[in-house]
């Protein structure tokens, strides 16, 4: 089944056409700067294309797609519609499109509101244009909700939890949901029979605990703002800094807001970049701040990895994904070492080939399993959609 895998957020529209027999891409590209100055570029089998384009809504970013699969001819192929959705709320799998389901998410709004009124207008849009097509919704947040209420209740009066659903949510679930499914492939083993941990580690990082293929713990929360110290995002803090900057600084709701989540993170510590392979450079060339911004972040993950891993009986691997985990020696390495007291030892050698030639691999052998597992949310995304179109067809 081809299916067309669409994520539009705030200002930009990805896609990509997947093969789910072969798990091939046949397409993919990103309209982005939406609403500003558009920019167009994809990649198919015939053509690549980079443009300006006039896109001031996501309507016309989606048509411009539907445009560049009709030159692919591939438009006639696809039988569905994948949809990334951030948050799904109450939702604990992935959706069929419906009225119902299009409003729900529109009624959360407030639970991710710079993602949630893309997502909304990307499903109403797509609807459109490919309105003879089934279509469903995948969600970040679907994989955490297993986790039970000793994991997802904030110390809060009970209350606000019930009339408002304040709770801890978890994100990149889609991400995490993959690679655990893929460990337990390389390793010969079915998911049931792993207890694992796995961190996605990217502009946006989390990691979770995943027992016999469930989740029961994870760090980020209500928002994608908690747990692991990220590119511009602070990470969990203590509360009450806030409050002091409030009063000491006059820092208002959108002053913080701004403050921690695009000013704060490596690039608060650093001075320099979000972007961590500019850090990493940084660090070897002696700049100071660059050197602690490494340091807190991996010092950070290894104790927000130990502190979920207390959810699990046994650690049978760690899994490290995302443009970071996959990509960074240094990160790995330094993560690992701070998580000695959990069994793992660093294979130098696997590790600085990614563990492409020891099926993910990057420990000695008598250590904790850690290994490198490339994520393909797209692919996930596909084969839902594919599972949930083939049980009413």
């Amino acid at each position: 089944m081809l299916i067309l895998v669409l994520n539009c957020g705030s200002s930009s529209a990805k896609f990509a056409v997947i093969d789910t027999q072969t798990e091939e891409g046949l397409a993919s590209g990103i309209v982005e700067n939406i609403g500003s100055n558009g920019f167009f570029k994809a990649k198919g089998h015939t053509q690549n294309k980079s443009k300006s384009i006039e896109a001031p809504t996501h309507s016309e970013a989606i048509f411009e797609i539907q445009q560049f699969l009709i030159q692919e001819q591939l438009i006639d192929r696809i039988e569905a519609v994948g949809h990334r959705v951030v948050h799904g709320g109450k939702y604990i799998q992935s959706k069929l499109i419906s009225l119902d389901v299009i409003q729900y998410i529109e009624s959360i709004t407030q639970f991710a509101p710079l993602h949630q009124p893309a997502h909304v207008i990307g499903l109403q849009e797509a609807q459109k244009y490919f309105n003879k097509l089934p279509q469903v919704a995948v969600f970040d947040t679907a994989f955490h909700q297993t986790m039970p209420p000793k994991a997802y209740l904030y110390g809060l009066p009970y209350e606000i939890f019930e009339k408002h659903q304040i709770r801890r949510y978890g994100f990149h679930g889609t991400s995490h949901r993959y690679v655990s499914l893929e460990a337990a492939r390389l390793l010969g083993k079915e998911k049931k029979d792993l207890n694992l941990l796995t961190a996605h580690l990217g502009n946006g990082s989390s990691a979770t605990a995943i027992l016999q293929g469930d989740c029961v713990d994870t760090t980020m929360g209500f928002t994608p703002l908690e747990g692991v110290l990220m590119g511009t995002r602070s990470g969990s803090l203590d509360p009450a800094i806030l409050f002091y900057l409030n009063k000491t600084l006059g820092y208002d709701f959108d002053r913080l807001d701004t403050l921690l989540n695009k000013e704060s993170g490596l690039l608060g510590l650093s001075g320099l970049s979000n972007d961590m392979r500019s850090i990493t450079e940084a660090a070897q060339e002696g700049h100071e701040r660059a050197q602690i911004a490494l340091e807190v972040f991996c010092y950070k993950l290894a104790r927000e990895l130990g502190g979920i891993a207390m959810a699990l009986p046994s650690i049978d691997a760690l899994i490290f994904t995302g443009g970071i985990g996959e990509n960074s020696v240094i990160v790995r390495q330094k993560v690992l070492q701070n998580l000695s007291l959990l069994g793992f030892k660093v294979d130098d050698f696997k590790n600085q080939e990614h563990g492409k030639n020891s099926n993910g691999i990057i420990t000695q052998e008598q250590s904790t399993v850690a290994m490198v597992v490339p994520t393909n949310e797209e692919l996930l995304i596909a084969i839902d959609t594919k599972n949930l179109v083939e049980k009413i067809s």
